[in-house]
């Protein structure tokens, strides 16, 4: 039961061997025409609106001491591509990408990485500062050092299981209530479709307050290196 649960996040479509689920990422190509009009539409008036609230917010996260041009960008960039893979899944029979660890720790562990490296080539002293939190008591001061470290370094994956498992927490209660369908009362249908509806609403929202989160705790993990 569960194996078959868990099977519809399996990229099965295949030509040649060669997987055809994960080319549902590249169906937003088709919408990119439309930014290029010389006249805006609503939607690329709307996602600027957007673009430039979360610049600002970005910009107050990371520190306008250490901000430079085009440092929220990649941030911004990454809040994008995860919210639309995050719709993407939410359609029939389109593959959701964000659902797979290799998708998400590919975004996270990177970032990460380079965060890392960035911090303790250039600002050494600080990033040993930061594993022991001020105030802390001379006899805690070790554990709190590895308690830290800890804490440092399993980052990449928490950020990578949060939002996978949440994309798989969703579309597994929705494939649950849909394989019910032909076995429930037929007084009892419009229930069942008044909760889809519902559920496809909070998958919507979900979509959008992970990539959030995501792109926000990346940046939270960039102000702390500098």
């Amino acid at each position: 039961m569960m194996a078959n649960l868990f099977s519809i996040f399996d990229p099965s479509s295949s030509i040649f061997n060669f997987s055809l689920n994960w080319l549902s990422m590249l169906i937003g190509l088709l919408l990119m025409p439309l930014i290029l009009w010389l006249i805006p539409n609503r939607m690329t008036i709307l996602w600027n609106l957007i673009i430039i609230k979360l610049h600002n917010e970005f910009k107050l996260l990371i520190g306008k001491k250490f901000i430079s041009k085009g440092s929220t960008f990649i941030f911004i960039s990454t809040f994008s591509i995860i919210m639309y893979n995050n719709f993407m899944g939410l359609f029939p029979y389109i593959f959701t990408s964000t659902s797979h660890m290799c998708m998400t720790l590919s975004l996270a562990l990177p970032l990460w990485l380079s965060f890392m490296f960035y911090g303790w080539i250039n600002n050494n002293k600080h990033m040993f500062a930061h594993l022991v939190p001020q105030g802390t008591p001379s006899a805690l001061m070790p554990f709190m050092v590895c308690v830290e470290t800890i804490s440092n370094i399993i980052r990449p994956g928490t950020l990578a299981i949060r939002l996978a498992a949440n994309m798989i927490a969703g579309h597994l209660l929705m494939t649950l209530l849909g394989n019910t369908g032909s076995s429930i009362l037929l007084s009892l249908m419009p229930l069942l479709i008044l909760i889809q509806v519902l559920l496809i609403v909070l998958e919507s929202a979900v979509a959008i307050i992970q990539s959030y989160v995501f792109a926000v705790l990346s940046t939270l993990y960039s102000s702390e290196v500098v």
